[in-house]
């Protein structure tokens, strides 16, 4: 028997209790860890181990305080205040339980593994998540004071929110108050020649007040002024940090440098910091008031791809702003009636315009990972229950020996939050490599992308959840120690606790099962939708199809002819190439990359009101486009080499504005079928004549064919505005999209395509070089981005509550091994041992499905703006799922059910 009196004299040292009292104490505590130590060698507990477990109990203050109470008791002295440093008692007992959990982990290292893993899985995914939600939704946008920045574009009383009309921002910022800076900017492609091969590059042109209302700091140099965002004003840019770098090989000397662009000179005046981030990532940045000499900045029902930003005045409310602004808006309105009638002006922080396409999903998807995160939790809870329940007498002896219900407690919720950030730290490393690959995946869809990383905050975030998951899967088992009669369960008759244990875990797993039923089905429904979206037809074929955009210079290709035969010559030495079926080129594409919105009447019937006036989708095509697209005709014929403008032969044109002599020659036009449908229900609509515009003299267009409707906006599209082209060859833009129909893989084809157009002008790049399948595939890519991340979660926490339920079944097996081999030795057969054992796991799968169709019900509802062409409440869906997961249960129960009819009824009764 080990010597206990030296320790407990050390320990009884500083106290100063005089030689008869420590004596007294001495004698008494040692006589009660002499009892301990015997009992748990009579509980089959090895010497080595008791000896730990009852120096463990005197080291704790409890066990101490209780002897020096029975001390006081039997000797009637005056009652002895024990510790008098609270703070190093506690600093010990920490230390100590820390060290205990260590052994009880090394000790058990498969259980340890499980747990940690379970954890790891758990916290990795809510780390990597909230990694995303904080930089994209969370975190202020980088610029200073950016609660202060807001958005603003115009809303039409017709057409609903369009671009900002030129003239009618100079009014605004002429007439507000409320803004400090108030700006608009739009996006321009600008060949880059000179130094290196010719580069097309994508330019941010914007009024000077819009990089003051960032308060931008240039990294070298300076930011344009007032005086140069003018026309006239002197031609001056600033380039992108990566730009620089790139093609000019980050020398400081660049400033003062003179580069060209479109085959314009222009003086570097600066370089942005490479953080510098706005919405897109323009390689450069030019006034836009040298532009506004063109015809579409100087008319009011012009809207040449504007959108404002400002800058709020300290003081100045969001809806203030928007009062003014509404304000000013109803004044134009009186003022230029046929242009303005109606509309007024959107007022929405710049935060919300940057990240309202995401902020649903990207909550959901937190939402469900969240939900993976209790599923591992109540699978830990099961482990460490089901641990508490073989630690059951260990606890009940430190229990009779003096260890308080709290100590006990304190040290299972010790030995949890152990385990929590056992599992937090390589969580953080999961998150990581999580956060890689997503931004891997397609870092377009997600805006902010760059910012997204693990920084203070999240590691905080981390820290903070795995403290509160060691705290919340320990709680049950400290709660059910704190329970436990030490009696009962040093005689091993504590059922009634193992059957509220029993209890407590089969709630787990149905919580488990319900949860994770909530995320299969709304995977199912979004795998729903994306099968869905991809069988769209889009009407026209995507595949073998190879894409590229083309800006000739105006500077280099002021008059239209020159660009009509620039592309026409283009379209001919591509069709002759090997491998190409067909060529063509347009003014846009379909799926998103479309052409413009205006406005028309039928000729023939009267005119409506300004606000009543119909609007369709144009876009020029050359000859060739839609037999390129696969485009089907309908009626009538496609534009061919005869829509051109020999008709204006001997007409004086010269005297007409831009904008006029452009389309001076347009005679024809081919629309869609929905546009035949609405306006020429009952008729045929070839021949037929559309007004292209608002005005009673404006140009007529006769219909020559109608063909199929395309998705323009990609293939969610649900525009209800008709369709219709006009022939390039009649009126021309210079950026143009072509498309080639290869009989072999259409990527092959991209560098002969280029030699093609570098042999007509050797300074000519092209540019955004992809496949319409790519393209295609970019339009779902946040489809498939929320498909991918809840369809993981959602078989992860199916991992989990198969895990869940194998184990409860599988424990419960194991407690009812003596009734399952007196249930044998009394007949039964091994279809009635598995009709128990599973019965018994298909009840709690059932509660668990029942409950969690009840919640999907509600959740489904907030994912309505992420399907497409199914109901949130999909029956089958819901039912498939119901099924899935049912079976599943049945094979997680079906090992243990297995295990069970193989019980000896000699070995069962005789362990009994």
């Amino acid at each position: 028997m080990p010597d206990w009196k030296p320790e407990i004299r050390r320990r009884l040292a500083r106290l100063q209790l005089g030689p008869t009292r420590e004596n007294a104490i001495v004698e008494e505590l040692a006589q009660h860890l002499d009892e301990s130590y015997a009992e748990l060698l009579a509980c089959g507990m090895s010497e080595a181990d008791a000896y730990r477990h009852v120096r463990a109990d005197l080291h704790d203050g409890g066990l101490l305080t209780h002897g020096l109470r029975r001390v006081e008791r039997f000797t009637n002295s005056e009652p002895i205040i024990l510790g008098t440093n609270r703070r190093t008692n506690m600093i010990a007992d920490l230390w100590q339980d820390l060290r205990f959990g260590v052994r009880i982990f090394v000790k058990n290292p498969g259980f340890t593994l499980i747990a940690v893993m379970t954890l790891i899985l758990g916290i990795g995914a809510n780390t990597a998540i909230f990694s995303v939600v904080n930089a994209v939704l969370l975190k202020p946008l980088p610029y200073e004071q950016a609660n202060r920045l807001v958005f603003l574009r115009e809303q039409a009383e017709s057409f609903g929110e369009e671009a900002v009309a030129y003239p009618n921002f100079l009014d605004w910022r002429a007439q507000q108050t409320v803004f400090e800076n108030i700006g608009v900017y739009n996006g321009g492609g600008y060949t880059l020649t000179g130094a290196g091969d010719p580069t097309q590059l994508q330019g941010g042109q914007a009024s000077a007040d819009v990089l003051a209302a960032l308060k931008v700091k240039p990294l070298l140099g300076r930011l344009y002024t007032n005086e140069e965002d003018r026309l006239g004003g002197a031609p001056v840019v600033v380039l992108g940090h990566a730009l620089w770098q790139r093609r000019f090989g980050g020398e400081a000397g660049i400033v003062n440098r003179t580069i060209t662009l479109n085959d314009r000179s222009y003086t570097v005046i600066g370089v942005l910091p490479r953080e510098f981030f706005f919405q897109s990532r323009f390689d450069l940045w030019l006034p836009i008031g040298p532009l506004t000499d063109k015809e579409t900045y100087q008319k009011r029902f012009n809207h040449p791809g504007l959108s404002g930003v400002a800058r709020l005045k300290p003081g100045v409310t969001l809806e203030q702003a928007r009062a003014e602004m509404r304000t000013i808006a109803a004044r134009l309105a009186t003022a230029y009636p046929v242009s303005n009638k109606g509309n007024s002006v959107i007022v929405r922080p710049l935060k919300e315009e940057i990240t309202g396409n995401v902020e649903r999903a990207l909550w959901i998807i937190l939402a469900a990972v969240g939900c993976v995160l209790l599923i591992a939790c109540a699978n830990v809870a099961n482990l460490l229950l089901a641990r508490s329940a073989a630690r059951q007498r260990e606890i009940a002896v430190r229990v009779a020996v003096g260890a308080s219900r709290g100590r006990i407690a304190r040290q299972l919720l010790t030995e949890s939050v152990m385990l929590a950030l056992l599992g937090g730290l390589p969580g953080v490393l999961l998150a990581q490599g999580a956060i890689d690959l997503l931004l891997k995946f397609n870092p377009e869809v997600l805006p902010r992308s760059g910012e997204i990383k693990t920084d203070i905050f999240v590691l905080g975030f981390t820290f903070g959840i795995a403290l509160l998951t060691g705290l919340l899967f320990g709680l049950a088992p400290a709660w059910q120690a704190g329970r436990m009669d030490a009696h009962l369960a040093l005689k091993d008759a504590g059922r009634g606790v193992a059957g509220s244990r029993a209890r407590f875990r089969n709630a787990l797993v149905v919580a488990e099962v319900a949860l994770t039923l909530v995320l299969l089905v709304g995977a199912g429904l979004l795998l729903r939708s994306f099968s869905q979206l991809l069988r769209t037809d889009a009407g026209f074929n995507h595949e073998n199809l190879l894409t590229f955009s083309i800006t000739l210079p105006e500077q280099k290709y002021p008059q239209l002819e020159p660009q009509m035969n620039f592309f026409q010559t283009l379209r001919q030495r591509l069709r002759a190439l090997p491998g190409v079926v067909n060529a063509g080129y347009s003014s846009g594409l379909p799926l998103g990359n479309n052409g413009w919105t205006t406005s028309f009447s039928i000729d023939g019937r009267p005119i409506p009101p300004a606000n009543e006036m119909p609007s369709m989708e144009m876009m020029l095509v050359s000859p060739g486009y839609f037999e390129t697209l696969n485009i089907p005709l309908r009626a009538g014929r496609w534009f061919d080499e005869r829509d051109n403008r020999d008709h204006l032969r001997g007409r004086d044109l010269s005297k007409l504005e831009p904008i006029p002599r452009l389309i001076a020659g347009l005679n024809c036009i081919v629309i869609d079928e929905e546009f035949a449908r609405r306006y020429w229900p009952n008729e045929d609509a070839i021949g037929k004549r559309v007004r292209f515009g608002p005005m009673a003299d404006a140009l007529r267009l006769t219909v020559i064919g109608v063909v199929g409707r395309v998705k323009m906006d990609g293939l969610r599209e649900e525009s209800n505005r008709v369709q219709a082209y006009i022939p390039y060859l009649q009126a021309t833009v210079p950026d143009v999209r072509v498309t080639v129909r290869a009989s072999v893989e259409p990527q092959s084809l991209a560098e002969a395509a280029r030699a093609e157009v570098q042999a007509l002008d050797p300074q000519q790049p092209i540019d955004a070089v992809k496949t319409m399948t790519q393209l295609r595939s970019e339009t779902v890519a946040k489809d498939r981005l929320s498909l991918t991340l809840l369809g993981t979660f959602a078989g992860l926490a199916l991992l989990l509550a198969l895990i869940g339920l194998y184990g409860v079944i599988s424990y419960a097996v194991t407690q009812r091994t003596p009734e399952l081999g007196v249930r044998i030795a009394l007949g039964a057969n091994t279809r009635d041992v598995l009709r128990l054992v599973i019965g018994q796991g298909l009840k709690l799968a059932l509660l668990g499905v029942t409950l969690g169709v009840v919640v999907a019900l509600f959740f489904t509802r907030l994912m309505r703006s992420l399907l497409f062409n199914v109901s949130a409440t999909d029956p089958l869906t819901f039912a498939a799922i119901a099924l899935l997961l049912l079976v599943v249960a049945l094979l997680a129960c079906w090992i243990p059910a297995r295990r069970a009819t193989k019980v000896d009824p000699m070995i069962a009764l005789r362990a009994e």
